[in-house]
């Protein structure tokens, strides 16, 4: 194993699976323009990426790691991010039975999983950078926790992300934010106000002081 974190990608990618695989859920709203049959497809593709990541060797020095990477995914309105959106929902559509595009999450979600956890340590290329598999996996572990609480706001008993997953997202949050985050938030308030899935109020922007100007840290 690479990484601690490989074991813990395949916990967050299960819990994913338990939330899909109640019909019930597909038609309900998320945190994001998607519903959770929809953000399914947006994590689909991130597990399909892993397994090209994995075996893409990058010729160069890590260029970015598990903290800068996430750099450039702040929160804009543009015409990418749009286009994103809508192919997401093309791609969803295109299984009009939702059970094959969970069964397709099941077994792509776990052959992902299965490859962060035999995958030498190395350098891989994903999205015009470098950086090391640990990191890597470490950046799979923040998108699938902050995307299962997305998942989940709208549907009762619910798994939630492991301890350990928020804590390596608030760990991320806090170097993006130059600094500690407010002690009196837990790891999950930490998540979502610093992804911007719930509002800083009066008290935090005063704790925070210039750096509230930084949030949300990532979209």
């Amino acid at each position: 194993m690479v990484d601690p974190g490989a074991g813990l990608l395949a916990d967050v990618y299960e819990r994913v699976g338990q939330v899909v695989r109640r019909p019930e859920t597909w038609a309900r709203p998320t945190r994001t323009e998607w519903t959770v049959h929809e953000l399914l497809a947006h994590l689909l593709l991130d597990a399909r990426r892993a397994l090209v990541t994995l075996n893409t060797p990058a010729d160069a020095l890590p260029d970015t790691d598990r903290v800068t990477y996430w750099r450039g995914f702040r929160p804009q309105d543009t015409d990418g991010a749009s286009a994103h959106v809508a192919f997401v929902r093309a791609t969803a559509a295109a299984y009009p039975d939702p059970s094959t595009l969970v069964d397709e999450w099941d077994e792509t979600s776990r052959a992902a999983a299965h490859a962060c956890r035999v995958a030498e340590p190395d350098v891989v290329a994903t999205q015009g950078h470098a950086l090391t598999t640990a990191d890597f996996v470490h950046t799979l572990v923040l998108e699938a926790t902050v995307h299962l609480l997305d998942l989940t706001v709208a549907v009762p008993d619910a798994p939630a992300p492991p301890d350990a997953a928020l804590g390596q997202v608030r760990a991320v949050l806090e170097a993006l934010a130059r600094g500690p985050l407010p002690a009196r938030w837990d790891d999950l308030t930490a998540v979502l106000k610093g992804t911007g899935r719930a509002p800083l109020d009066e008290a935090d922007r005063a704790w925070l002081g210039p750096r509230a100007e930084l949030f949300p840290l990532l979209g």
